[in-house]
């Protein structure tokens, strides 16, 4: 189980786009992610007439490393670790390391 996943929102904690907020598009298998609106770069493609592709630079998300991002705990609005926690059910979740709650989503 991993403690960050699709769809969840994060916050960077570290390099240039630092405080950023966004959702993670993409978990890869390196130890990187992809987040929305954050890291983003810029790439210089040639034109394609047949597969109708148009040359020019496009902007798109760069790869972030896992370490440099933490999950956004909705009750205090701020960053915050993430642990494991077996319930009653033997259901394995996610949990906020500050108050205990259940990680949604």
């Amino acid at each position: 189980m991993a403690k960050i996943r699709r769809n969840d929102e994060v916050v960077v904690t570290a390099g240039k786009d630092k405080g950023k907020r966004g959702k993670v598009m993409r978990v890869l298998d390196s130890g990187r992610v992809i987040v929305s609106g954050v890291n983003m770069i810029k790439r210089h493609t040639k034109a394609n007439p047949q597969m109708g592709t148009a040359g020019g630079i496009q902007e798109k998300e760069a790869s972030l490393d896992i370490s440099n991002i933490a999950l956004v705990n909705p009750a205090t609005g701020k960053a915050d670790r993430v642990g494991y926690k077996i319930l009653e059910d033997n259901t394995k979740v996610r949990v906020f390391r500050s108050n205990g709650e259940v990680v949604g989503g």
